[in-house]
């Protein structure tokens, strides 16, 4: 079905990663590729001089251990990338870079600040140059 398959998963909400990667590899292509994708945020300008410097350095090593583990223990090949910025624009630019042609990611049921689907997904959703599935999860 998918040649190139990008899975964004949330650190924080790893349970639904792992589903989310499982059925990501439903829908691949024989030879085809997964890239477990994790993006993380960086500290606002005013926040920095409150936060450890190496904070941002510490979440993308935990991140990429969380999604090696998430390999490991699914038994699914894939690639791990771990990007930083706003998750949106992170997922987006990856899917582009590296020419999938589906995006994979989880939601939370929303609140009325974003009934339909959660912000990082609208987001994804309205500007991806390829498909997206958004993976409904409640809480």
């Amino acid at each position: 079905m998918y040649r190139k398959i990008i899975v964004a998963v949330e650190i924080g909400a790893l349970a639904n990663g792992d589903m989310t990667f499982r059925k990501a590899a439903s829908l691949l292509d024989s030879g085809g590729e997964i890239i477990l994708l994790n993006v993380v945020e960086d500290i606002p300008t005013y926040l920095g001089v409150d936060i450890p410097v190496d904070l941002i350095e510490n979440a993308a090593k935990d991140a990429q251990e969380k999604l090696q583990g998430l390999i490991v223990s699914t038994g699914i090949p894939a690639r791990v990338e771990i990007s930083h910025g706003r998750p949106a624009s992170g997922i987006i630019a990856s899917a582009e870079a590296n020419q999938a042609d589906l995006i994979i990611l989880s939601s939370h049921m929303p609140d009325f600040s974003n009934y339909f689907i959660g912000a990082t997904a609208d987001r994804v959703v309205r500007h991806a140059k390829c498909s997206v599935l958004v993976d409904r999860r409640k809480g």
